[in-house]
């Protein structure tokens, strides 16, 4: 018995190793039961499970391993449920063909229906057929083909299909619907229908959650009011707010703003361009040019900055005009007394082959046709140049009828380098013929330095120095061909080789041909006055009647 005792007897030092063999046998045991119970709970979640149908039945010598189902068929899929007026549950492969009144369940937010389902229990995937209606929360998608990929929450038609939430309608003939992120993306034949407009397109994304529309290729938004053009941006249908890249263009009426980047909000009614502006007035022929332009198109007011150019080409030669800032006011909008104002300000320069001007500030009037030039105006043509405190322009038909010159007013017609033709009065009034100068005349403190040419050889003959209170002088191909005074006036006719030096110079007289724009490029860099040679201002009283005096005159 002794022995037997000590045969079962273990020792202490091999009792530890014994209990660690027990463990390592008991983690094996329960991983291998861990293992089948996944197993098992893996094939519980991809089984396709039937959960009621009125009849069944399976027939192994027709359709081997394939239960037929019939009537008010119930299916379930991990969390899809499916039903169906008949069905097929092939149980190798794993998956159901529905026919009759088909609809797919998953919560109470995604609902899919149709006449005919193909479901994949394996890949998850189900193909629809014939009236697909999917519904998700206030979104709905129908297409008479429909894939939907319950891995990747994605369903998508090739056929032709639409989409409809709470604002929109989306037609397109390819697309595809998220219910999980609310994205849809649509190709081939895009459209976007919204009370306020419609939306084509070749590819475009959409959100029924945020209701933002994403242009992704040439797209067309169409309105009673305007029309865009863009091939990249996005617009929220939600607040009618877009931001559009890529060189997008706004049109309302004759009116077209384009830039490298857009922004629009349709119900304030204005448009903001960012970067290579161009406002094209095509009605008016005329257009506004920058890096930055403003348009509201319900009071049809504009602003444009940041090497902001106004460009006319009403005429055969195009006027180009810069300055710091432009701005566009209609006023009386929509009624018979409409008019508008064009602002530029500050450090005006213009340019046109036959006419330059500068200026601190300029206003056209649409209303008497008056474009205002202020502080220190200067305007050029050919050899002559005219300034004065103030110049104002009045224009027929987009052509200068006549300018009135207030206050400290100066004519300068070049001859050459050294001799130069002169006038200064108090006012001065310049009167066009198709566009050129043909009559100038002056009031007030005349003061006259004129050099007569000999008809043979155009050599002077002399210089004439007057002095007088009214001049009329007439132009013929942009020089002075002769002038006369009105009323008292002193004057003497100087030999070449016998003028006093302080007599060849009027005491306001200075060429500005430093300032003078030079092309339509020149009209960025600003010159200004030298400080000894800028206009003190006057004090004086306002014009009398420009215009009055000019209807006179012409009645005479």
């Amino acid at each position: 018995m002794q022995e037997e005792k000590r045969r079962f007897h273990i020792p202490g030092r091999h009792k530890a190793l014994l209990a660690g063999i027990l463990c390592l046998l008991g983690v094996g045991l329960l991983s291998a039961r861990d293992k089948a119970a996944d197993e098992e709970s893996e094939k519980k979640k991809t089984r396709i499970d039937l959960l009621f149908a009125e009849r069944a039945w399976t027939d192994q010598q027709v359709l081997p391993d394939v239960q037929v189902l019939i009537g008010s068929v119930r299916l379930r899929h991990d969390s899809m449920y499916m039903y169906c007026d008949s069905a097929l549950i092939y149980e190798k492969i794993n998956s159901v063909e529905a026919f009759g009144n088909v609809r797919m369940e998953q919560g109470d937010t995604l609902f899919i229906y149709g006449d005919y389902l193909y479901y994949d229990g394996m890949s998850q995937l189900a193909m629809l057929r014939e009236h697909v209606r999917l519904i998700n929360r206030t979104a709905e998608l129908t297409t008479d083909s429909l894939n939907y990929d319950r891995v990747l929450s994605l369903g998508y038609y090739f056929t032709g299909g639409t989409l409809t939430d709470e604002d929109n309608v989306l037609t397109s003939v390819w697309g595809e619907y998220s219910p999980a992120t609310k994205l849809a993306v649509f190709n081939h034949e895009v459209e976007l229908v919204n009370p306020q407009f419609v939306l084509t397109s070749d590819t475009l994304k959409y959100s029924t959650l945020t209701k933002v529309a994403t242009i992704l290729g040439p797209s067309d938004i169409v309105s009673e009011e305007n029309h865009i053009y863009s091939e990249r941006g996005i617009y929220d249908t939600n607040t009618d707010q877009a931001e559009l890249l890529n060189r997008s263009v706004l049109t309302n009426g004759g009116r077209k703003l384009t830039g490298d980047s857009l922004f629009y909000d349709r119900r304030a009614g204005y448009g903001e361009a960012f970067d290579n502006v161009q406002m094209n007035d095509t009605v008016n022929r005329n257009m506004l040019t920058g890096d930055y332009c403003f348009y509201n198109e319900l009071t049809e007011n504009a602003v444009a900055t940041r090497r902001a150019v106004a460009v006319d080409y009403s005429q055969g030669d195009s006027l180009f005009m810069h300055a710091d800032t432009l701005r566009l006011i209609t006023f009386h909008l929509n009624t018979d007394s409409v008019y508008r104002e064009m602002r530029a300000y500050h450090k005006v320069r213009a340019y046109r082959t036959d006419v330059q001007a500068v200026c601190d500030s300029m206003v056209y009037n649409s209303k008497d046709s008056c474009l205002t030039m202020y502080t220190d105006p200067i305007l050029w043509q050919g050899p002559q140049q005219l300034l004065g405190e103030e110049i104002k322009v009045y224009m027929n038909d987009s052509t200068i009828d006549w300018a009135h010159i207030i206050s400290q007013a100066l004519a300068i017609e070049q001859k050459d380098s050294v001799h130069y033709n002169q006038v200064s009065g108090k006012e001065m009034m310049a009167y066009f013929q198709e566009g050129e100068m043909r009559r100038v005349e002056v009031n007030g403190n005349v003061l006259v330095v004129y050099y007569p040419v000999e008809e043979r050889d155009s050599s002077f003959i002399g210089m004439d120095y007057t002095e007088g209170s009214f001049l009329r002088m007439l132009l013929k191909d942009r020089r002075m061909e002769r002038g006369s005074f009105i009323g008292k006036a002193t004057g003497t006719m100087y030999p070449m080789d016998q003028i006093p030096p302080d007599k060849m110079r009027l005491p306001s007289f200075v060429w500005f041909d430093y300032i003078r724009p030079l092309n339509k490029e020149d009209i960025f860099d600003w010159r200004g006055k030298r400080a000894d040679q800028v206009l003190q201002k006057s004090d004086r009283r306002p014009a009398a009647s420009p215009r009055d005096m000019h209807i006179e005159r012409t009645k005479k």
